[in-house]
């Protein structure tokens, strides 16, 4: 089984508490998974979860090499221009 690779984005932690009191905030979460073609090591996945930790809602990367696969969780679903996008300037191929 190869290596798998998950990293929480820093400062976007939903539901996380605040120290407030009163009403608790509620927020969906979104998961999709991509494959990701190209990747070999773990400056692969870094350079992946990077690129992809910096779209707008994205709260976790975890990143399978040797399956070629990025699963990518956030409060919000991030579409396949996005996620091409942060996979193609990390240097990689976004395919699907």
């Amino acid at each position: 089984m190869g290596k798998s690779y998950s990293s929480a984005v820093p400062g976007r932690r939903p539901g996380a508490p605040g120290g407030r009191t009163g009403r608790a905030k509620i927020t969906s979460v979104e998961t999709r998974s991509i494959a990701v073609v190209g990747m070999s090591c773990d400056h692969c996945a870094n350079a992946v979860r990077a690129e992809i930790g910096k779209l707008p809602g994205v709260t976790e990367v975890d990143v399978d090499v040797a399956a070629g696969k990025v699963r990518v969780t956030g409060t919000q679903r991030q579409d396949d221009a996005a996620l091409r996008g942060a996979v193609e300037e990390a240097g990689y191929e976004f395919a699907g």
